[in-house]
């Protein structure tokens, strides 16, 4: 089999198994995906900075022994800083923003082998669902190149659904590794509130809502990569609950009978769209095919409270970014430096009083607290991912007149994800539907604070029941 194939054809998983066999050797992979980058990004963008000299020098030097040892692999460009390799974050502000050092879990990537390639694509400052910068251009959907690839994490969703590499690094603060695995047929995993450290740079990001992990092929490579980058760092404000074992064998290991909650309806009275509907259904319908119990319930909470109080720390935390950049150039930032809908999100966020700001975090506190009063009786929570099957590129532009209400109109677009950035609840998008129209439907998987064990052992039972390894677009 050629080494083409293998990308095209294995997880990483296999692909560090053949490595570590001595069947391929660390460089020849490498060279492999740089040439299925290089032939496969231009019709797609997705890597948007190659680091494929740092790469090869990596090699050169000797990998160390991990779980991934010489598997090729990309960086979200956001928050995941890699020492000398500018970070931009889909922003013309930090064009010129070279990182010191390495954040922690970079660090943790490197010690587990992988072979780091590039930097994905990604919204201004992930402020939207769908990958469409002005720094970068749009990263277009490998099932449909007019579609979206969703977003924050677009180009890391589409990157390894194009299979340039196995698996990518990601980061979700209202969706942004779900969304774009939704969109793209790939598997993404949301950890639980503090899973993984921001360190060193952050404690926190918006008050706890954006966690980071990655997208993966398989459950099984999420499930591995997971069990080499969690733990806290010292002075991290908050750490989540210590799993009993490996995630890996997790991800071996029936679920047992599980009670599992149905919502198809949006939590903020939007529509949702019949194929997404149709997606949660066919998966509640394969969940009790393998013994789960399935009942419609959800929690009783106010979705508009939601919206409204997750809108305030979003705001507060664009006005909290462009104002540390200001002070980093040491001097203010101009309309004309961001995109309208950063702009309009910065204006807000410097409205709002610390008291109001305060408020929202209560808001989000108590609606944790009904969420989880409600996990007591089941297991899982499924909902559709999004409200509609992946949309079509330039769906969210913004008006130059009224640019937050393109912000709005995402939020219908993805009335169920960010729930559970306030919750800090784990959750995981599954690639189990496609529809008439051959793009990808994903179904969303929520577990209580903690939990992820659970939902592996119910992902990778769904993975053997109805696979999607084996699909191309």
């Amino acid at each position: 089999m050629q080494l083409d194939d293998l990308l095209d054809s294995l997880d990483a998983t296999d692909l560090a198994a053949l490595v570590r066999s001595r069947q391929i050797t660390a460089g020849e992979l490498t060279e492999a995906a740089i040439a299925r980058i290089e032939r496969l990004n231009p019709a797609i963008n997705a890597v948007v900075t190659p680091m494929l000299d740092l790469a090869r020098a990596a090699v050169a030097a000797g990998l160390p022994e991990g779980p991934f040892t010489g598997v090729p692999f990309l960086l979200k460009d956001l928050l995941a800083q890699c020492e000398g390799v500018p970070m931009k974050a889909g922003s013309r502000l930090l064009e010129h923003f070279v990182p010191r050092r390495d954040s922690e879990i970079v660090s943790r990537y490197r010690r587990a082998g992988l072979v780091i390639l590039g930097k994905t694509n990604l919204p201004e400052f992930g402020y939207t669902p769908s990958t469409e910068s002005v720094l970068h251009g749009p990263c277009r959907n490998p099932w449909n190149t007019a579609h979206s690839a969703g977003g924050s994490s677009g180009g890391a969703a589409a990157a390894v659904a194009a299979r340039m590499v196995p698996m990518a690094h990601a980061g979700d603060g209202g969706g942004s590794i779900r969304i774009p695995a939704a969109c793209c047929g790939v598997f993404g995993m949301k950890p639980t509130r503090g899973r993984i450290t921001l360190a060193p740079t952050f404690g926190d990001v918006q008050n706890g809502l954006a966690s980071e992990h990655a997208i993966t092929r398989s459950v099984r490579d999420s499930a591995a990569l997971l069990d080499a980058t969690e733990g806290p760092a010292p002075g991290d404000p908050y750490v989540a609950p210590p799993k009993s074992r490996p995630y890996l064998d997790e991800a071996g290991t029936n679920p047992g009978r599980l009670r599992i909650a149905l919502q198809t309806h949006s939590p903020i009275g939007s529509p949702v769209h019949a194929d997404c509907i149709a997606a949660a259904k066919d998966a509640a319908a394969l969940c009790e095919r393998l013994g789960h119990t399935v009942e419609e319930a959800a929690p009783d909470i106010d979705g508009h409270a939601v919206s409204e109080a997750f809108g305030v720390l979003w705001a507060g935390g664009a006005a909290q970014t462009l104002d540390t950049i200001a002070r980093m150039r040491q001097r203010p930032i101009g309309l004309d430096e961001v995109e309208p809908l950063t702009w309009a999100l910065y204006e807000l966020g410097k409205q709002t009083s610390a008291s109001a700001y305060l408020i929202a975090v209560a808001a989000i506190q108590r609606i944790a607290r009904r969420v989880a009063r409600f996990m007591e009786s089941y297991d899982v929570w499924l909902t559709p991912t999004l409200a509609r099957p992946p949309v079509r590129l330039g769906e969210f532009a913004p008006d130059p007149a009224n640019p937050i209400e393109a912000f709005h109109r995402a939020g219908e677009y993805i009335p169920f994800t960010p729930i559970v950035n306030a919750t800090g609840q784990p959750a995981m998008s599954v690639p189990l539907y496609w529809n008439a129209e051959g793009l990808p439907i994903g179904v969303h998987f929520i577990g209580r604070f903690g939990d992820e064990a659970l939902l592996f052992r119910l992902a990778g039972q769904l993975e053997i029941a109805q696979p999607w390894a084996d699909r191309h677009f």
